[in-house]
């Protein structure tokens, strides 16, 4: 029996609970760090996306062929997860743990709540989507 999505009720579509979106924003040098102890807590799927940004590091000054140049966007990596809301503090803490240096720099960690999720192979929806 084929049953129409856009026919079932809310609570149908969405089987599981709430789900977060963890982003965060760290240095290029701790991406392997932060993968590596994420796997071991059970995260194997991320989106990583190079990106530039500056907050209180503010930027450098480098010299290039006897000029000075204000470097103002500073290179860091953009970590994307989704993961069950049981599961988001022990991932925001493995990151923060794992990128830490103790300067200026060392990045963010934003949490969003996600309402839904659906794997565009099957159809799957929520949690088992993910």
């Amino acid at each position: 029996m084929k049953v129409s999505i856009e026919k079932m009720p809310i609570i149908y579509m969405f089987k599981g609970g709430i789900m977060k979106k963890i982003e965060a924003i760290i240095r290029t040098y701790k991406l392997d760090e932060v993968k590596d102890a994420l796997n071991k807590v059970g995260i194997h799927g991320m989106t990583v996306t190079d990106v530039k940004g500056f907050g209180r590091q503010k930027g450098y000054i480098e010299v290039y062929r006897g000029k000075e140049y204000e470097v103002r966007f500073l290179p860091k990596v953009k970590i994307e997860i989704i993961v069950p809301d049981e599961l988001a503090e022990k991932v925001i803490t493995t990151i923060a743990e794992k990128s830490k240096t103790g300067s200026v720099g060392d990045g963010k960690i934003f949490v969003y709540t996600i309402e839904d999720v659906v794997r565009i192979r099957t159809g799957e929806r929520g949690e088992s989507a993910i």
